[in-house]
Order: C-alpha cells, then structure tokens, then sequence
C-alpha cells in the first residue's frame, strides 16, 4: 500500500477476486466482517459492510452507508490525499456491500496517542471531514499504517446535506488551513464543476442531487475562509471518542 501501482493491484483484487469470510467484527454497530480476498497471486484482508446488514438511522437512508464509503474513497482519491484505503462496491457473501483493504495497524495507536505528530497528514483528515461532513470521526477511525502514513476509515455517516460534523480533531480550529490543502482544494472544486470524468459519474450516483449541492457549497465555503472549522451547534464529539 505505499504505491499507486499496489493501489491498482489491490482495486483489481477486492472487485475480481474470490471471497471467504473470516469473521463477524464485534465492535461495530452495523454488521462488518473481516473477509479474505484472493485474485490470482494477490491476497489481503478487507473489511465487508453488506448493505442490508446496516442499522437503520433517522437520518441517513437505509442501506446508503456502503454507497457513502465508497464516496469518501473517491473524494479522497480526487483530492489526490490517498487517505482513505482502497474501497470498492460488489456483491459478497451476503448480499451487495463495500469492500474496504484492512490496513495493517496497531490497534492501540490511534488519533488520541499521536496529538502532535503529522500535522500536514491530520490537517487533510480534518479538512476531508469538514468537506464530507463526516458525523463520526472517532480516534480509532484513524489508523497508522507502514511507514508512518495515516489512513482514515469509516465513513459510512458523511455526506449528509445538514450539518452534522461530529470528530475528535479540532486541535486546529479556526488556524489557517495550509496553502497546499486550499490548491488541492481548488483542483477537486474544478473536478466537481467539470462533471465530465467516470468517477465523477459515480460519485454521483452514490450520493443525491442535495447531497452533491451541498458537497460543493461546503468546498467552497472552506475555500473562501481559508480556515479550519470550528466546532459548530449542538454536540461535535462522536461518542465513544475511540
């Protein structure tokens, strides 16, 4: 996972290769399992979130949480930040789901035991959860992986037209956001107004027409302050903060 032809390798695998269940993941609240993936000379761990197997929330249309992990990878991969791991949409096991590369990581290293370290590395996680909306960034969704790299997952509760930003990363609240992350920025705006590329097609397929809209206006609304967001109405902690 540290080059974009093993991205490549590990697309190709998760979409064509042949799945076996490992396991149930207890510690989520709708149904994941931990599934081995093998295609050709490849195999890796991912994680598998079937549709039919998500909770139902007030909120978010049901079976729309996998849809949404499958958005955030392609807002991230548009960015060109590489911070969520590769995710796909297939059938699996049971039933039509995400399909997301387990990355390798020590459980007991999350956000809450590296406060300080890669800033420009957190600053992205915190600029991409501002962007998506991400109603759920808890320390443990964000994961060290070989080489110091930090990966961000779950992102099943983003992209909701209404403000729901919930995280435990506002240690750069109101600070400028670097002048690399607004560039990036502006590319990705440019991408979204350009309408004209197949992951875009996708991306909104994934997600509504309010939905996009409001994707958009939240990019250009950073754009325009040029500052981090600060913690807004109602409670901005996910909960459990792991």
């Amino acid at each position: 996972m540290t080059n974009d032809a093993t991205m490549v390798a590990m697309l190709n695998t998760l979409e064509q290769g042949e799945v076996a269940m490992e396991g149930l993941v207890p510690w989520g609240s709708n149904y994941t399992f931990l599934v081995r993936v093998r295609f050709s000379d490849i195999e890796a761990e991912a994680i598998y979130k079937p549709g039919k197997g998500e909770r139902p929330l007030w909120d978010f249309t049901r079976g729309t949480l996998c849809l949404r992990e499958r958005a955030a990878y392609l807002t991230s991969e548009a960015l060109n930040w590489g911070l969520v791991p590769p995710t796909i949409l297939r059938e699996g096991p049971h039933g039509w789901g995400s399909f997301q590369y387990f990355v390798d990581h020590d459980p007991q290293q999350h956000y809450l035991t590296i406060q300080g370290k890669y800033p420009l590395q957190v600053q992205r996680i915190a600029f991409l959860d501002a962007l998506i909306n991400n109603a759920d960034r808890k320390s443990g969704h964000v994961l060290i992986g070989e080489g110091d790299r930090l990966w961000a997952i779950d992102h099943g509760v983003c992209f909701h037209q209404e403000y729901k930003l919930r995280s435990v990363i506002w240690e750069y609240a109101g600070e400028l956001i670097p002048k690399t992350l607004i560039d990036d920025a502006i590319a990705f705006h440019d991408w979204l107004c350009y309408r004209n590329t197949p992951e875009y097609v996708e991306l909104s397929q994934l997600l509504d027409s309010v939905e996009m809209d409001a994707l958009l206006e939240r990019l250009e609304q950073l754009i325009k302050r040029g500052t981090f967001p600060v913690p807004g109405p109602g409670r901005p902690y996910p909960w459990p903060l792991v």
